[in-house]
């Protein structure tokens, strides 16, 4: 006879691990949460002020990003790249997050890694305003190696119906107002890994560098007003992210020398990366982007200031994202 442990699978460790993470994830509950810690499921109220809210999703992963962390054994930082890809995503329509869930694969539990890494999420979460309901931490003995990982998320976001941010409104003259970025975020990291091989680890502090949350101040952005649409640089660089908010007949010149391209990129170009690659695949320093009217353009750079925020762009009539 084979028991579930002989299998592989700790179920008293699982256990252990919930009751050590009970504290960092109630601590970004609010009084709109409902439900219990431990429990199968739980929810938030919507709040006071909506006339016809509509609710939205969004689901990420950190990506292969984990591999150079579990290579390093640093997990502080994954799970504000998790947050932030997730939430940033709803701030890019104009929804506001309310609830955030996380699924933890590993081969084997680790007690202190697994709760570095909830509590990681648990505090990314309190950064974007928005409260961890639950999540899994799934042990999957024989399918995944002892030390392996994975990361995923998804986020309920809500907005006021009509009052979305997208292509619909953006119109001929409507500037791109660029929020920087320091780093890679979590996109990327299967070109790094092939270009560095075994020399990643001499660069592990500034790739292991966490994701900026853009989110809590996107959004105060869009209570100014004057926000049209917004893009979140992710996989597929500043032109293919930008371009997802154009309607048709409507192009985007961004000058590239408006803003400084970290030093993180030029150490990733020097091992052999063309450059049209670079600018596909990496943020290249620009990790959001907001269309707006050019009269708001000053208050809305003023409220995205802690990103340093900046005009790099028009909205003209045309097809696609020039960059130059």
């Amino acid at each position: 006879m084979t028991t579930y442990g002989e299998a592989g699978v700790d179920l008293e460790g699982a256990h252990r691990h919930v009751e050590a993470i009970a504290n960092p994830v109630t601590a970004t509950w609010t009084e709109n949460v409902i439900g219990n810690f431990g429990g199968f499921a739980a929810g938030v109220t919507i709040p006071a002020g909506y006339r016809e809210p509509v609710l939205m999703m969004s689901t990420d992963g950190v990506g292969t990003k984990l591999e150079l962390a579990r290579r390093a054994g640093r997990w502080d930082g994954v799970g504000q790249d998790l947050v932030a890809m997730c939430v940033d995503d709803l701030a890019a329509v104009g929804a506001r997050p309310l609830g955030f869930v996380d699924y933890l694969a590993v081969g084997a539990l680790n007690a202190t890694r697994d709760r570095a890494i909830v509590e990681s999420v648990a505090a990314a979460c309190a950064i974007a305003g928005c409260p961890l309901l639950g999540g899994e931490t799934a042990e999957h003995p024989g399918v995944m190696e002892p030390d392996a990982v994975d990361l995923a998320g998804a986020v309920m976001g809500i907005v006021e119906r009509g009052q979305e941010l997208g292509p619909t409104l953006v119109t001929e003259g409507d500037v791109v107002v660029g929020l920087t970025s320091p780093n890679l975020r979590s996109n990327g990291f299967s070109l790094v890994r092939a270009l560095f091989g075994d020399d990643i680890e001499s660069q592990v502090d500034r790739f292991l560098e966490p994701s900026v949350i853009y989110s809590p101040d996107v959004l105060r952005a869009v209570e100014g007003g004057g926000v049209r649409a917004a893009a979140h640089i992710t996989g597929g660089g500043l032109a293919g992210n930008l371009a997802r908010v154009l309607p048709p007949g409507m192009g985007a010149h961004v000058d590239t020398g408006a803003w400084e391209v970290p030093p993180v990129f030029e150490t990733i170009a020097s091992r052999g990366a063309p450059d049209a690659e670079m600018w596909s695949t990496f943020n290249m320093g620009i990790g959001f982007c907001l269309v707006v009217t050019p009269d708001a353009a000053e208050s809305v750079i003023s409220t995205v200031s802690a990103h340093e925020g900046r005009v790099i762009g028009e909205i003209g009539v045309g097809e696609g994202v020039a960059l130059g």
